[in-house]
C-alpha cells in the first residue's frame, strides 16, 4: 500500500508541475501536450514494481462494462471528430462572425451574444473544441478593435465550461462518471438540466456584473465577409452531428450503445465525404487535418490514470478515501470534494478516482454523489488553469496570443464566479433529487 501511494503521490506532483510550467512543447512549429508523460511513466513503474500485473491491467481495459475505458475514449474521440470537421468547413467561424454583425457597437450585446451562442454549441458539441475555436477569433478581433480581450475570454471559457454539464456528451469527465453508473443519455439530461440552467444564470450574472463597467465605451464594428468554406460539407457535417444526438437520446431504449452510435456517425461521416470528394472530383475538406487536431493525448493520459486507479483499488486506499469523505449531506460532500480534488490532480484523473471511491458509498447516496461529482468536475475548470484540460488549453491559446492573464488573475476571476455557480449548480441537484 506504501508503495504505491508513493508512487501516485509523485506522479501527482510531477503532473501539476508540467501543466504548470511545461504542458507543451514546441516541435517544428507545432505544439505538442507533454502533461500526460508523467501519468504514464507513473503507470510503467507500478507494473516494474509488481504492484499491478499486465493480466490485471488487460482484464480492465477488455471488461465488457460500460466504465471501459477504451469504450469511454471511443465515444469521446469520437464526438469531438464531428466537432472538428464542423470548424474545419468554417461553420464556427461563421457563427462567430455572425454574434459580432448581431452586436453592431455595443459591447454589452457582443458580450451577451457571445455567452448564449458559446453555451449553445458547447451543449451540442464539446467545450474543447468550443474552447479552441473561439479564443484564437476573440484575440484577433479584441485586438483589431482595441478592446479589453478579457471580459470576453473569460466569458466564452466560463460558459463553456457550465453548460457542458447540460449532456452526457459535453465532457470527457462527463461521460465517464455517468458510464460508470450504467447512466442512459435521457436520464442524464433529466437530472441536469435544472442544476446547469442555475449554474448558467449565476455564473453569467456574476459575469456581467464584473465586467459591466467594461462595456460603457461603443465597439468600433469590423466586418468582415466570412463564408462557410465547404457547404456541402457543412450540412453533411451538422446532420450527422443531429442524427447522432438523436439517436443517443434513444440509445438505451433500442439496446444499442453510445460509445457504438458514435462511432458509427463518426466513420460514416468519413465515408460520405470521402464519397463526395469522388463525385465533386476535386480535394475538398482534409479528413487528415481533422484526424490530426484530435486530442490523441488523451489516450495514454486516461489509460495511464486507469492503471493507477486500479492499483489503489487493489490496496484497498479507494475505500479509504469514500471513508475519509465522512457522511452528511452527500452532494455537498461530492461536490465540494470533486471541485477541489479535480483542481489538485487535473478533473480526468479525479473522475477515474472518484468513479472507484463512489462504488463504497451506500447504495442510496451513490447516485446523489455520481452527479455531485460531475457537476464538480466542469465547473472546477474555471476556479485554476489545473482544474481541466480545457483550462490548459485556454491559458495556452491566450499567451500565444499576447494576452496578460496570470495564474493569479485566473484564481482571482475563478473564485469569484466559481464557488457561487458549483454552489447553484449542487442546489438545484437537490431540488432534482
Amino acid at each position: 500500500m506504501l508503495t504505491v501511494g508513493i508512487i501516485v503521490g509523485i506522479t501527482i506532483v510531477a503532473l501539476i508541475v508540467l501543466v504548470l510550467c511545461k504542458p507543451q512543447v514546441i516541435i517544428k512549429g507545432h505544439a505538442i501536450s507533454i502533461y500526460w508523460i508523467a501519468p504514464l511513466l507513473g503507470a510503467v513503474t507500478l507494473c516494474v514494481c509488481g504492484c499491478i500485473d499486465l493480466e490485471q491491467i488487460w482484464h480492465g481495459l477488455t471488461a465488457d462494462t460500460s466504465i471501459n475505458p477504451i469504450k469511454i475514449l471511443v465515444l469521446f474521440l469520437s464526438m469531438t471528430f464531428m466537432s472538428i470537421y464542423l470548424d474545419e468547413v468554417g461553420f464556427f467561424c461563421y457563427l462567430a462572425n455572425v454574434v459580432l454583425r448581431k452586436a453592431k457597437t455595443s459591447q454589452k450585446m457582443l458580450f451577451i451574444y457571445l455567452y448564449l451562442v458559446v453555451s449553445i454549441l458547447t451543449i451540442f458539441t464539446s467545450n474543447d473544441i468550443i474552447i479552441l475555436t473561439f479564443t484564437p477569433f476573440i484575440c484577433y478581433f479584441s485586438k483589431s478593435a482595441k478592446i479589453n480581450p478579457i471580459p470576453y475570454l473569460f466569458a466564452e471559457f466560463v460558459g463553456a465550461n457550465t453548460w457542458s454539464l447540460f449532456l452526457i456528451i459535453g465532457n470527457p469527465t462527463n461521460v465517464f462518471l455517468a458510464t460508470s453508473m450504467k447512466i442512459d443519455f435521457v436520464s442524464y439530461a433529466s437530472v441536469m438540466t435544472l442544476p446547469t440552467l442555475l449554474g448558467g444564470v449565476v455564473s453569467f450574472t456574476v459575469l456581467y456584473l464584473l465586467f459591466h463597467k467594461q462595456f460603457s465605451q461603443p465597439l468600433t464594428p469590423l466586418y468582415e465577409c466570412v463564408l462557410v468554406r465547404d457547404r456541402g460539407a457543412m450540412i453533411l457535417g451538422l446532420v450527422h452531428l443531429g442524427l447522432c444526438t438523436l439517436l443517443l437520446a434513444v440509445a438505451s431504449y433500442v439496446g444499442l450503445e453510445m460509445w457504438l452510435i458514435t462511432c458509427a456517425f463518426a466513420l460514416s461521416l468519413i465515408v460520405c465525404t470521402l464519397i463526395m470528394r469522388l463525385c465533386r472530383k476535386n480535394a475538398g475538406l482534409s479528413l487528415l487535418k481533422c484526424i490530426k487536431r484530435e486530442p490523441w493525448e488523451l489516450l495514454p493520459f486516461v489509460l495511464s490514470m486507469f492503471v493507477m486507479v486500479l492499483s489503489l483499488e487493489n490496496t484497498g486506499m479507494t475505500q479509504s478515501l469514500a471513508q475519509l469523505l465522512g457522511k452528511g449531506n452527500t452532494v455537498i460532500r461530492y461536490g465540494v470534494a470533486s471541485f477541489i480534488s479535480a483542481n489538485a490532480i487535473n478533473n480526468i484523473p479525479m473522475s477515474v478516482l472518484f468513479s472507484s471511491v463512489i462504488s463504497y458509498e451506500l447504495e442510496q447516496a451513490q447516485l446523489s454523489a455520481l452527479y455531485a461529482s460531475i457537476i464538480g468536475s466542469n465547473i472546477c475548470a474555471f476556479f485554476t488553469p489545473i482544474g481541466a484540460l480545457a483550462g490548459i488549453m485556454w491559458s495556452g491559446i491566450v499567451r500565444g496570443q499576447g494576452v496578460k492573464f496570470t495564474f493569479t488573475h485566473f484564481v482571482k476571476y475563478g473564485a469569484l464566479v466559481s464557488i457561487p455557480t458549483l454552489f447553484a449548480c449542487l442546489c438545484g441537484l437537490m431540488i432534482v433529487l
